[in-house]
C-alpha cells in the first residue's frame, strides 16, 4: 500500500527537518524525489543516503525568498520539470514577534517564503501534471494556520493561505485529476521548533492531548498517504495531525 512506484516527487525544504524526512519516506516507496532547499550540501548528502538505501534523487538548489526567480531557478531541471507527479511545498520560515511590533519585511518575508513561493512553484509545475491528467499537490501547514498563534501572526496568515490556496487549486484541476491537499502539523521536533522557549513549549505540551511532540516521520508518514493512489478520491482537505493540539 501507498507505494509511489514511476513517480516522480518535488520536495521543497528538503534540506531538514520535515522536508528531509518526506523526501526520504517517498523514495522508500519507489518515488524518484527531486530535493530543493538553499543549502545544496545537505542536499546532496541526502540525496547520496536515498541512493545508498537503493533509491533515487536529484538535488536542486532553490532560493524561495525570491518568488519572481523560480522559474530561472526551475530551468536547471531541464525536461524533467514537466515530470513531476507530487508537489510538497513544504519549506517555510518565521519571523515571530507580536503585530505591534512587526515590521513590515517581517510581514513580507515569511508570506513571500512561505505562500508566495508555493503559488509560483505550483503554477510552475502543473503544466507536466495537466498533460499526464495525474497529479498531487501537497501543502505543508500548520495548525497555527487554523487557530492563530500569539506572536505570529505573520506565520499563521502564510498558513492559512495555503489553506485557501489548496481548497481553490483542488476545485480548478480535479477535473483533470489532480488532487490538492493540505497537512496541518502540530509541535514537531524540528529545528524550528528547537529554539522555542522552554516556557512556550511546557504550555503547548499541557493542550497536545498525546502529551507528547510529534515527529517528521508522522508527518511524512500523511504525506506519503496523501501522494498515493489510495487518497485518490481526497482532495481539498486539510489532515490535521497534531496530537489533539487542535480539534
Amino acid at each position: 500500500m501507498f507505494r509511489l512506484d514511476g513517480k516522480t516527487a518535488f520536495v521543497t525544504g528538503a534540506s531538514q527537518g520535515i522536508g528531509r524526512e518526506i523526501a526520504r519516506k517517498m523514495a522508500a516507496q519507489g518515488a524518484r524525489v527531486i530535493v530543493a532547499a538553499r543549502s545544496f550540501d545537505k542536499l546532496e548528502q541526502l540525496a547520496e543516503e536515498i541512493r545508498e538505501a537503493g533509491g533515487d534523487a536529484r538535488p536542486l538548489r532553490l532560493d524561495l525568498a525570491r518568488p519572481a526567480d523560480i522559474p530561472e531557478q526551475l530551468e536547471e531541471l531541464g525536461e524533467d520539470r514537466y515530470q513531476v507527479d507530487v508537489l510538497v511545498n513544504n519549506a517555510g520560515i518565521t519571523r515571530d514577534v507580536i503585530v505591534a511590533r512587526m515590521k513590515l519585511e517581517e510581514w513580507e518575508a515569511v508570506l513571500q517564503t512561505n505562500l508566495t513561493s508555493g503559488f509560483v512553484l505550483t503554477r510552475a509545475l502543473l503544466r507536466g501534471m495537466v498533460r499526464k491528467r495525474w497529479g498531487r499537490v501537497l501543502f505543508v501547514s500548520s495548525v497555527v494556520g487554523l487557530m492563530g498563534n500569539t506572536g505570529q501572526a505573520n506565520y499563521a496568515a502564510s498558513k492559512a493561505g495555503m489553506i485557501g490556496f489548496a481548497k481553490s487549486l483542488a476545485q480548478e484541476m480535479g477535473s483533470r485529476n489532480i488532487t490538492a491537499n493540505v497537512i496541518a502539523p502540530g509541535l514537531v521536533e524540528t529545528a524550528m521548533t528547537g529554539v522555542l522557549d522552554e516556557g512556550v513549549r511546557e504550555r503547548m505540551l499541557n493542550d497536545i492531548v498525546l502529551r507528547r511532540t510529534g515527529t517528521a516521520a508522522e508527518i511524512a508518514a500523511a504525506a506519503v498517504f496523501l501522494a498515493s493512489e489510495e487518497a485518490a478520491y481526497i482532495t481539498g482537505e486539510v489532515l490535521n495531525v497534531s496530537g489533539g493540539l487542535y480539534m
